[in-house]
């Protein structure tokens, strides 16, 4: 699987244009998934609608996104990178003008999973564009580019939220994608290659489509249920985790006879390299999805914090992270990725560890100083393991790894909210959550986080691509 060494060259033109154009669409795509959570309340006013049936305004939406992901490698073979792009983002465009245009609380959930269909597809599109673009030897730089968005929109969605809501109708939420998008659009018809290698004879695989979306759909209701405050032993989280583990098992039974003819192929995880990218990143992810989960969460209870508030508090963990990211990129083509995640881990454990120290008399400065810590460290964790999880692998198996790699992050980031969500409950036994129920989170955490050290220790000493 190992591909061949290729000479270290700068980012091109072309290149660089490509990278806009990624950044661009995945942006609004991945705000998405947060850019709601503040108007939870809001919309439960609006629309006359119980708190547990205006949470699917999220749920939904992250459903679809999930079970979408596994479309996205076959699609690009049999229809092209570039017109696959273009039709998730005009998928995500119309969602967004509907949810726009909702009249109840129905019409609203049915146009987000229309949305979060076509935003499924687009990180994994976006990657598999700019992996085979750039070759092992840039492969640090774009992907510490199309990384921003990723990192920043997750922290971002509930300040950019607050500020919609504070001075516009709730809808501004939603139409707020539709220039921006367009603008995506324009720019991809404008600047990226047509798509001249096609596989017209790529069959999709009707069967593992069957398990796995729905596998992965389960899964992430399941674990959504459980943090979203249900008991570990509910019946929608154990329906939904089993149901999911066995649809996803069977999937793994049936893409190991299939081979690469598989909507993801499985026999990628004996790359070593990118197994343990990919188990470092699903224990990570999974922590740090659940940290920015808890931490609005900690400010408005035991700090009494506005939802905007609380989003700009956690805001520094988005800044350090753009401090350090473009920087990472450069560093992990001119040294092992390896070095660079080991060298953010111990980072993001110091700001922990920060963390575990904060009581409700603790000041704003060292709160915000404690999450730019941890944006500096996961700033070079992030660009170097997505750059990593490519570089040995084959032109024609990066499709199905980023799809993969996609599954995983989704997997690891619905996991990982539920998990800490439901530690948390354990700590407030049916009274007020005060600081020591978050504090004792904050070491379930840290935990977590040492506990992705040891994958990113199997990985191996990869060198320079242009190193003999």
């Amino acid at each position: 699987m190992t591909q061949a060494p290729t000479a270290s060259a700068d980012l091109d033109p072309a290149l660089r244009k490509l990278v806009v154009v990624v950044v661009l669409g995945a942006i609004m795509t991945i705000l998405d998934t947060t850019i709601t959570s503040v108007a939870v309340n809001t919309l439960g006013t609006q629309f006359h609608s119980p708190l547990t049936t205006v949470q699917w305004v999220l749920t939904g939406y992250t459903l679809a996104l999930s079970a979408s992901i596994p479309l996205s490698g076959w699609a690009i073979v049999r229809f092209g990178p570039k017109t696959m792009w273009i039709a998730a983002l005009l998928l995500f465009i119309t969602g967004s003008a509907l949810c726009g245009l909702a009249w109840n609380i129905t019409a609203l959930i049915v146009f987000r999973l229309l949305q979060g269909f076509g935003a499924g597809m687009v990180m994994p599109i976006g990657q598999t564009m700019l992996a085979r673009a750039a070759g092992p030897a840039r492969m640090g730089r774009v992907m510490s580019a199309v990384a921003v968005p990723a990192m920043l929109a997750p922290v971002l969605g509930p300040t950019v939220g607050g500020l919609i809501l504070g001075h516009l109708s709730w809808r501004w939420m939603f139409y707020i994608n539709v220039p921006l998008c367009a603008i995506a659009v324009l720019a991809a018809i404008r600047v990226l290659p047509p798509d001249r290698i096609r596989d017209r004879a790529a069959r999709l695989d009707v069967p593992g489509l069957a398990l796995l979306s729905p596998g992965l759909g389960a899964l992430v209701y399941g674990t959504s249920q459980a943090g979203g405050g249900a008991s570990p032993t509910d019946i929608h989280v154990v329906a939904g985790v089993l149901t999911g583990l066995a649809l996803v098992g069977g999937y793994v039974v049936h893409a190991l006879r299939r081979g690469d003819a598989a909507l993801v192929d499985v026999r990628l995880l004996r790359d070593r390299n990118f197994a343990a990218v990919n188990a470092m990143m699903f224990v990570y992810i999974a922590t740090l999805s659940g940290l920015t989960a808890l931490l609005p969460l900690n400010f408005q209870t035991v700090g009494g914090d506005t939802p905007l508030r609380s989003g700009t508090l956690v805001a520094p963990l988005g800044l350090g992270a753009m401090a350090t990211t473009l920087i990472t990129g450069k560093l992990s083509d001119r040294y092992s990725p390896r070095l660079l995640i080991l060298s953010g881990l111990p980072v993001v454990l110091l700001g922990m560890l920060g963390l575990t120290q904060i009581g409700s008399a603790t000041s704003d400065i060292p709160v915000t100083a404690t999450l730019f810590v941890i944006g500096l460290g996961h700033g070079m964790i992030m660009p170097a393991a997505m750059g990593a999880s490519y570089r040995t692998l084959r032109h024609s198996e990066i499709p199905s790894a980023t799809t993969a790699t996609n599954v995983g992050i989704r997997a690891g980031s619905s996991f990982g909210v539920a998990a800490l969500l439901v530690l948390l409950q354990r700590y407030i036994d049916h009274r007020p959550p005060d600081a020591h129920a978050f504090t004792q989170t904050y070491w379930w955490a840290l935990a977590f986080v040492v506990a992705a050290v040891v994958p990113a220790l199997i990985l191996p000493r990869l060198r320079h691509p242009a190193d003999p």
